[in-house]
């Protein structure tokens, strides 16, 4: 058995070589927003993951859910919390920020949007360029927003009440 390319062994210049190519082509960020009441999504694409992308997908977030008041709901990364986007969110009085907890990924309903956003884009595809991922994504997204539905949170307590009726009154137990 020969593990080794060509039919003859030869040595020096001649030798068979092989490059490993692993894909990386580029890096794109991808910066989202998700309301789960109506399942409405929009992403930005840039080449960064900084202050300035994270104010304009602000900056879309307003055009694309038009309310009075808007209340985001975030996690801890330090883009969310920097400088910038405070002197920013000064100017947008009407935008009120809430952080989840650290440690706590689970309660960012958005995470569970992106693994659907990432199947729709990119399972099974390869990308030459950072435009043709980029394309990618923003036609899963169209196709996420054309057959969009409310997200139903459905992670469970790991502890259930339970809710034993008396005569006078109810008390609530938990039990491990």
């Amino acid at each position: 058995m020969k593990t080794y390319p060509g039919e003859a062994w030869q040595a020096g210049s001649g030798r068979a070589t092989f490059e490993p190519d692993y894909g990386r082509r580029g890096v794109v960020w991808v910066h989202g927003a998700f309301e789960p009441a109506t399942g409405l999504a929009t992403i930005l694409c840039s080449s960064a993951r900084d202050s300035a992308s994270h104010l304009q997908l602000l900056e879309q977030l307003l055009a694309t859910f038009p309310s009075d008041r808007w209340l985001l709901i975030e996690d801890n990364l330090i883009i969310h919390k920097s400088r910038d986007v405070k002197t920013a969110l000064l100017a947008w009085p009407e935008i009120q920020l809430q952080f989840i907890p650290k440690y706590a990924c689970w309660l960012n309903l958005i995470e569970p949007w992106w693994k659907q956003l990432k199947a729709l884009a990119l399972k099974g595809r390869r990308f030459e360029t950072t435009a043709e991922l980029a394309e990618a994504l923003h036609g899963a997204l169209a196709y996420w927003n054309a057959h969009r539905h409310p997200y139903c949170w459905r992670k469970v307590p790991q502890v259930w009440p339970k809710v034993i009726l008396g005569g006078f009154g109810s008390t609530i137990h938990t039990s491990l």
